[in-house]
């Protein structure tokens, strides 16, 4: 260029326009000194603007180095800015290692910063997934939504995380005193963009639970529609439970589990012994888990300990499950962690069945249990058409 006949030759000065505003001086200082060394330290907070300049330098190892930085770094506050800066500069590997931090951390890790900077599109694809860990079940992702969508739309709101649920229960309920009572809020204009993220709550196991049904029924942010459609499934298959004799699910479908299974989950905070069951209708089945001697046991109570809900005598029910323990470290990144799988468990009256027997070596605490359980059959349709066949009939 200088030597050659173009313009910049005889020019003593030439101005560079860089058209990426992530680029500044000290960027394209860095990424030029990676010329002249096989090494270059980089600072976290300067990884984002370094690889804006390698990529526009087009220089290789150090887009490589940026993104082991990156993915090494990535906490609370850095999560959504690298997630974004990832999908700028096509580093598939380094968006893959935030979206698994946000599954694993989301629920954990929640804070005012953290629920501003997820955009619709981003926690679209948290909610939908069946690898979310959820604390402690699926009312308390709804409750988390509701917190995100009112600092998604009052951005200028500044207060202690503490108090965002409050705050935004007071400015729904404003809206709904705007609206006259008239409509969910998600039908409005204001929350009409929401719609594809709160569509894929789980709602079947937020309405069997009576108190958290009412708190739905009273935010009125979700549409009629989809509260009565999943009523009735609901009431269905109750009814398939009771009289049908559905004793559960008999396979594994992995498709059904990954989208419609349970989420639910519980930390344990330090080495003991620990039982507790998940609230909720599970349609007769009460599902005690306990935490003992390195054992995950899971028991069908029927008969042995008390149980605020009916309980089912059928001799033998059978459950779908996945169950998952995970130990992070102060930044939310995963130390250890171990699966069952997806399995299916039969058991009969008040029997217990281990479930995960630990390695000491995993005993990391806080240790996170999460589990996704199926506790009926899917309907099927050609089944129940027949029936309505011979009713007819």
């Amino acid at each position: 260029m200088f030597s050659g006949s173009w313009k910049e030759s005889s020019m003593n000065v030439i101005e560079l326009e860089i058209p990426d505003q992530n680029i500044d001086v000290e960027a394209l200082q860095v990424a030029f000194g990676s010329l002249y060394r096989d090494d270059v330290l980089i600072n976290p907070s300067r990884v984002v603007a370094l690889l804006a300049a390698a990529c526009m330098l087009q220089l290789d190892g150090l887009i490589q180095q940026c993104g082991e930085t990156m993915k090494e770094t990535i906490t609370a506050q850095t999560v959504c800015g690298y997630y974004n800066s990832a999908g700028t500069y096509g580093l598939d590997s380094v968006k893959k290692k935030c979206l698994e931090w946000l599954l694993n951390n989301l629920m954990t890790h929640q804070s005012v910063g953290l629920f501003k900077e997820l955009s619709i599109n981003l926690m679209k694809q948290l909610i939908s997934s069946s690898n979310l860990f959820v604390l402690q079940v699926e009312m308390d992702v709804y409750t988390a939504l509701k917190k995100w969508m009112f600092l998604q739309l009052v951005p200028s709101w500044n207060g202690s995380f503490k108090q965002v649920l409050t705050e935004a229960d007071a400015w729904f309920a404003e809206r709904r005193r705007e609206f006259g009572g008239d409509g969910a809020f998600l039908e409005s204009a204001q929350g009409s963009a929401f719609l594809p993220v709160f569509a894929h709550l789980r709602l079947q196991y937020i309405i069997s639970d009576l108190a958290s049904a009412r708190i739905v029924e009273r935010d009125a942010l979700l549409p009629s529609e989809w509260l009565s459609s999943v009523y009735k499934q609901q009431w269905f298959a109750m009814l398939r439970a009771e009289q049908d004799n559905d004793i559960g699910p008999q396979e594994i479908n992995k498709e059904e589990l990954e989208g419609n299974s349970m989420r639910c989950g519980r930390k344990l905070a330090k080495d003991g012994d620990y039982c507790w069951r998940w609230t909720g209708f599970n349609f007769g089945l009460d599902l005690l888990v306990t935490y003992t001697n390195r054992y995950i046991i899971f028991k069908r109570n029927t008969l042995n300990q008390p149980c605020s809900g009916s309980v089912s005598l059928q001799p033998r029910r059978s459950i779908a499950f996945r169950l998952r323990l995970a130990s992070f470290d102060g930044s939310g990144k995963m130390i250890c962690s171990r699966t069952t799988g997806y399995q299916i468990l039969t058991l009969e009256k008040d029997q217990e069945q281990i479930v995960m027997n630990l390695d000491s070596r995993l005993l990391m605490f806080p240790l996170y249990i999460c589990c996704n359980f199926l506790y009926t059959s899917p309907e099927k349709r050609a089944d129940s058409e027949a029936q309505l066949d011979n009713l007819e009939g």
